[in-house]
């Protein structure tokens, strides 16, 4: 893939975040009102690893969903506003899909529907398929960072388009497949799933092999800076698994930094790597 091909992507993924965030901004007056009884009708607590150490001490806060989704949809844009100036001219294959991880928080826009859909009552079935719009962003980013652990190992960077078309249709299959409750959501206004356990332990096993992936890396390359991207994907992986599970005032800001110290380990140390280029 060119640079200008690659940099095309960049340039969307800003554009369609700016629209996220707008989206948000702009119904923010309509759905904020309703939060309170939302939480209050949630099912069940959120999950997340952050959230097993709050759960039994703390009560859901009604608006820190919207403060995390809010967060998410900035996070994606800043990132990708950052990566586009950084490595418009750096020819880098891993950062494509670390900024296709990145570029995955803009989905987080679609959880303003379960507030829209309490005030002005349209059919579950609209939630259902946005929910599985959410459901194909998340899962999108997860397998975006591994591809970018797979690159580091070496491979061949003319196949690029080859494992988008892959991660796009395995995620689809996921996102299409997946049972999913339109009529009930969690602590953080997102709608009960199918297989949510086996779903959690894929995602966190799938991550730990991107982290390893970027160690095995740094050893066979020589490349020491590889060790700094695979605690940079471990804290990105966190950030996100924190920001994403959200439910009171505590959990938003450890996961937006984790994030942010994620971010930059990744993106300085690949910058290191391929600076010489």
């Amino acid at each position: 893939m060119t640079l200008s091909r690659r940099n095309y992507f960049f340039k969307a993924g800003i554009f369609i975040s700016v629209i996220s965030l707008t989206v948000i901004t702009v119904v923010s007056f309509v759905i904020l009102p309703v939060y309170p009884d939302l939480t209050a009708m949630a099912v069940q607590r959120s999950g997340g690893i952050f959230q097993a150490f709050v759960v039994h001490v703390l009560n859901p806060a009604p608006y820190a969903p919207f403060i995390a989704m809010t967060g998410a949809v900035l996070y994606s844009l800043i990132s990708l506003i950052i990566i586009y100036y950084f490595f418009e001219k750096t020819p880098a294959p891993e950062i494509l899909f670390f900024a296709f991880f990145v570029f995955s928080f803009s989905f987080e826009g679609f959880r303003t529907m379960v507030p829209l859909k309490k005030v002005y009552e349209f059919p579950s079935v609209y939630l259902t398929m946005i929910s599985r719009a959410l459901l194909f962003g998340r899962y999108f980013g997860v397998f975006s960072l591994f591809a970018a652990s797979v690159y580091a190992s070496g491979w061949d960077i003319q196949k690029q388009e080859t494992v988008v078309f892959v991660i796009v249709i395995v995620t689809l299959m996921i996102a299409s497949t997946v049972p999913i409750d339109g009529l009930s959501w969690d602590s953080s206004l997102m709608t009960i799933i199918g297989y949510r356990h086996l779903l959690r332990l894929a995602e966190v096993t799938i991550i730990l092999i991107t982290v390893i992936s970027f160690f095995v890396s740094a050893y066979s390359r020589g490349t020491r800076e590889y060790i700094f991207i695979g605690i940079g994907s471990l804290l990105v992986f966190l950030g996100r698994n924190t920001l994403l599970n959200a439910d009171t005032w505590l959990t938003p800001l450890p996961g937006l930094v984790c994030l942010g110290a994620g971010t930059w380990f990744i993106c300085t140390q690949l910058h290191r790597v391929y600076l010489w280029l």
